[in-house]
C-alpha cells in the first residue's frame, strides 16, 4: 500500500536526526558545529538522491525507479505508482485506438480523415487501394493534390457537402466512386469513398430493360392495331388481304406471347432455389429431343449438325430449367450461323466434370460484345436478331439457370472463325449411369 509523506512525519524525522547532534554538541561545547556538519551531510545525502532520480528519469534503464531510503522511499514509490497508472492509461488508449482502426478497416468503404486544410491525418487500407494513396508517405499531404480531378477539387473547395460527388476513378477501368464528406471531431473532416459501379450498372440495365421491353412490345402492337384500324365492322377485306393480315397478326401475337413467357421465366429463375429438391436428369434423352427439334429448325439452313453425346452421363438439377439452357445454345447456333454451316454439340465427362459445348463456324463475335451477351435484350446485330425472331433473353435465361446450378457460361469467339458456348457441372452434380437403368 502506498504511504503518503506528511508534515508530521517529516518534522519527527528531522527532530530525531538533529536532537542527538545537539546533545553531543552541548556535551563537547560545539553544538553549532555539529548542527552545521549534520545539516551539510543531510544536504549531500538529499542531493545524492536527487541525482539518482534524475539519472533514472533521463536514462530509464528500468521501468522501476531506484530504491529509496527515508523520505525518498515514499517519493520513489509515489513515482512508481504514478508511472504505473500512466502506463495503464496508455495501454487503454492504445487498445481503444487499435479497436477504432480495426473497426475502420472492417468498414466496406474507403475512409480518410482530413484536417480543415485537406491534409491527410489517417486513412484505412481500402483507401490506399481505391484512391492509390501510399501510407505513411502521403501522411500530411493534401488530398486535393493527390486526387487531381477538377470536379473533386471544386467540390472540396466549395465546402458544400450536402450532396455526394460521383467520380470516375482513374486508377481503375470503368469504376465509379461516390465521395461523401462530413465534419469529424472539432476541426477535421471525414471522407467516405464508396464503389457504386455495380449500382450504376444496375441502374443503366434497368433503364435499358424498360426501353427495350417498350420497343419490343411496341412493334407487334403497332402492327396489330394498324390492321385492326383498316378493318371495317360492316365489310371484311378481300380474302387475300385478310389472310395476310391474319397471319401477320398471329405472328406478332405469338412474338409478344413468347416475350412475356420468357420474361416470366427469367423472373422466376432469378431467385434462389432449393438444391435439396434436385433430381437426376436423363440428359442424353433430353438432348435427343433437342436434336429432333434442331433438325426441324435446320431445314431451311441446311447446317451439318453433329451431336456427340455420352449416353451414360446424367446430372442432378431442374429438368425444365436445364432444358432451356441446353436448347437456347443449340438453337442460337442454328439461327446465327450462315446457311450451310457446321454446328457441333458435345456432352462428355472430362476432367471430373460433365461438360457441354456448342461450337459453330459462323461469323463470330467481336471481343467488346462478349461480356454483354448475357444482358437482357442485348444484341450484337439488332436488325439481324429481329429478322431471326430473337428476343435477346435466351442467354440471360441461360446465365441465371447455370448460376442456380453452380455453373457458369463460358464464351469463346473469334471474328470470321466461329464461336464456342460451353459450361460444366462439378462432380457433386454428376451422375454416371454405369449401374443405373435409364428410362
Amino acid at each position: 500500500m502506498y504511504r503518503v509523506v506528511n508534515k508530521q512525519a517529516l518534522a519527527k524525522r528531522l527532530f530525531i536526526y538533529f536532537l542527538p547532534l545537539l546533545l553531543i554538541g552541548v556535551l563537547i561545547g560545539a553544538p553549532f558545529l555539529l548542527l552545521f556538519l549534520g545539516s551539510f551531510s543531510l544536504l549531500i545525502w538529499h542531493y545524492h538522491q536527487l541525482y539518482r532520480l534524475s539519472d533514472w528519469l533521463l536514462n530509464q534503464r528500468s521501468f522501476n525507479p531506484p530504491e529509496g531510503e527515508g523520505a525518498w522511499e515514499q517519493v520513489f514509490e509515489g513515482i512508481y505508482h504514478l508511472q504505473h497508472r500512466n502506463r495503464k492509461k496508455r495501454n487503454e488508449l492504445a487498445d481503444l485506438i487499435r479497436r477504432f482502426r480495426d473497426g475502420a478497416e472492417a468498414v466496406p468503404d474507403a475512409v480518410i480523415v482530413l484536417q480543415r486544410d485537406l491534409s491527410i491525418v489517417w486513412c484505412n487500407q481500402l483507401a490506399l487501394k481505391v484512391l492509390g494513396l501510399q501510407w505513411p508517405t502521403d501522411h500530411g499531404q493534401r488530398l486535393d493534390n493527390l486526387v487531381r480531378d477538377p470536379k473533386f477539387v471544386k467540390y472540396m473547395h466549395a465546402e458544400s457537402f450536402d450532396e455526394a460527388l460521383e467520380l470516375e476513378n482513374g486508377h481503375s477501368v470503368e469504376q465509379v466512386l461516390e465521395f461523401r464528406v462530413m465534419p469529424y471531431a472539432s476541426s477535421q473532416l471525414m471522407v467516405v469513398v464508396r464503389d457504386v459501379t455495380r449500382l450504376k450498372q444496375l441502374e443503366q440495365m434497368r433503364k435499358d430493360f424498360v426501353a427495350n421491353v417498350s420497343h419490343e412490345l411496341r412493334t407487334p402492337l403497332t402492327v396489330v392495331s394498324g390492321y385492326l384500324e383498316m378493318f371495317d365492322g360492316d365489310m371484311m377485306p378481300p380474302p387475300a388481304i385478310w389472310c395476310k393480315a391474319q397471319n401477320t397478326m398471329l405472328e406478332q401475337c405469338k412474338r409478344m406471347d413468347s416475350l412475356v413467357n420468357q420474361l416470366l421465366s427469367l423472373s422466376r429463375i432469378e431467385g434462389a432455389r432449393r438444391q435439396d429438391n434436385d433430381k437426376p436428369i436423363n440428359v442424353p434423352q433430353l438432348l435427343t429431343y433437342i436434336q429432333t427439334e434442331a433438325q426441324s429448325l435446320n431445314q431451311d439452313k441446311g447446317h451439318e449438325l453433329i451431336f456427340d453425346i455420352d449416353t451414360n452421363l446424367d446430372i442432378k438439377g431442374s429438368e425444365e430449367e436445364l432444358r432451356s439452357a441446353f436448347s437456347n445454345l443449340v438453337f442460337n447456333a442454328i439461327h446465327y450461323t450462315k446457311a450451310g454451316g457446321k454446328v457441333t454439340v458435345s456432352w462428355q465427362y472430362t476432367e471430373n466434370q460433365a461438360h457441354f459445348s456448342v461450337i459453330d463456324n459462323g461469323d463470330g463475335i467481336a471481343p467488346e460484345h462478349i461480356n454483354r451477351l448475357t444482358e437482357r435484350f442485348y444484341r450484337v446485330d439488332k436488325a439481324r436478331s429481329r429478322t431471326t425472331g430473337g428476343s435477346g433473353l435466351g442467354l440471360a435465361i441461360t446465365k441465371h439457370v447455370l448460376t442456380r446450378h453452380d455453373s457458369q457460361l463460358k464464351i469463346k469467339s473469334k471474328l470470321g472463325e466461329g464461336s464456342c458456348f460451353s459450361f460444366s457441372f462439378n462432380k457433386d452434380k454428376t451422375v454416371l449411369l454405369a449401374n443405373l437403368d435409364k428410362s
